[in-house]
C-alpha cells in the first residue's frame, strides 16, 4: 500500500487514522500469532490482582474491544474510549454481537481529552499494548486521571519501554537503527497501512513519575522479558522448545529485576490514594 501523505496533521490524527486503516484486520493478526495471545494471558492474569467481579474499569486506546469483551464477560463494567473510529465501530459491532450493551459502553475519544468523559468515578483504569506510547508526555494523561477515581483505585499501564533486549541483538546484524529505535527523545518514525506517525518509549521510572504523590506503585512486571515480541513470531515457530522454556522464564522472573525494566513492554499497576 502507498505511504498517505498526512504531513500537514497532528500525530494524534495520523494515529487515528492508522488505527482505524487497520481495524478490519486487527483481530485477524493476533489470531494468527501465538505470541501476542500468550502476551494478552500475562496482562489478564496480572489483572486479575487488583479486579473483583463488578469492578468499573475506564479503558483507554481500547482499539477493536478485545479487552473489552474479555473484562465485560468477567462481570465487569467497561468505558471503552479510542481516536480511532475505525477501531470504535469493530468493538460496537462486537458489543451488539454478544448483547453486551448493558456492560460496555464506548465513545470517540482521545486519552488526552479526559476531560470530556461523563463525570463518574472508576475502580480501575485500563490501557494495553502500548497505546500510550503515541504521545511524547504521559503527564498529559496520568494529570487528569485523579478526577476519575475513587479512592484506592488502580490504575495498569501496558507500555512499551526504551530497552529491549530482544531488539538490541539487531546491533550484531549491523542494524542499529532498528537495535536502538526505542532511546530516542524526540519520537521514533512508525507506520500502519502506510500511514507515518510518532512513537515515544518511556522507561519504568518515567511512567511511574508521571504520576504525581497521591499515587504509589502496586506491581511491576516485564512482558516478553526473556522471550520473543510479537514481530518475532518465526523464531518461536522454527524453534518452539526454546521458546516454550523462555515463556516460562518469562511467566516466573518477570516480576524481578532487572527483568521488570527490560521487556517488550512493562505491566505498571498504580494504585490512588488520595
Amino acid at each position: 500500500m502507498p505511504s498517505v501523505n498526512v504531513d500537514n496533521i497532528s500525530n494524534s490524527e495520523r494515529v487515528s487514522r492508522a488505527f482505524s486503516a487497520q481495524a478490519p484486520a486487527f483481530d485477524a493478526y493476533e489470531e494468527q500469532n501465538a505470541i501476542l495471545q500468550w502476551m494478552r494471558r500475562q496482562v489478564y492474569r496480572h489483572e486479575e490482582d487488583f479486579l473483583s467481579r463488578g469492578d468499573s474499569i475506564l479503558e483507554l486506546n481500547a482499539g477493536s474491544g478485545i479487552d473489552a469483551m474479555h473484562f465485560a464477560r468477567a462481570g465487569h463494567s467497561v468505558f471503552a474510549i479510542d481516536n480511532a473510529p475505525g477501531m470504535l465501530d469493530v468493538l460496537n459491532t462486537k458489543v451488539k454481537h454478544h448483547h453486551l450493551e448493558k456492560f460496555v459502553e464506548t465513545m470517540l475519544c482521545s486519552f488526552t481529552d479526559l476531560h470530556l468523559l461523563p463525570e463518574r468515578r472508576f475502580d480501575h483504569v485500563f490501557s494495553n499494548f502500548g497505546g500510550l506510547n503515541c504521545i511524547p508526555d504521559l503527564r498529559a494523561v496520568t494529570t487528569k486521571l485523579p478526577a476519575l477515581l475513587k479512592p484506592g483505585a488502580t490504575v495498569t499501564f501496558v507500555v512499551m519501554p526504551r530497552v529491549c533486549p530482544w531488539e538490541l541483538i539487531h546491533i550484531l546484524k549491523g542494524n542499529s537503527r532498528l537495535a536502538f529505535r526505542r532511546f530516542s527523545r524526540n519520537g521514533t518514525p512508525a507506520s500502519i497501512e502506510g500511514i507515518k506517525f510518532l512513537s515515544y518509549y518511556f522507561s519504568p521510572g518515567e511512567i511511574i513519575g508521571s504520576f504525581d504523590k497521591r499515587f504509589s506503585l502496586a506491581k511491576l512486571r516485564g512482558l516478553a522479558s526473556f522471550s520473543p515480541p510479537p514481530q518475532m513470531l518465526s523464531i518461536a515457530q522454527r524453534h518452539p522448545q526454546l521458546y516454550a522454556l523462555l515463556a516460562k522464564l518469562d511467566e516466573r522472573c518477570s516480576g524481578l529485576p532487572p527483568f521488570n525494566r527490560w521487556a517488550d513492554h512493562c505491566i505498571i499497576t498504580m494504585k490512588y490514594l488520595p
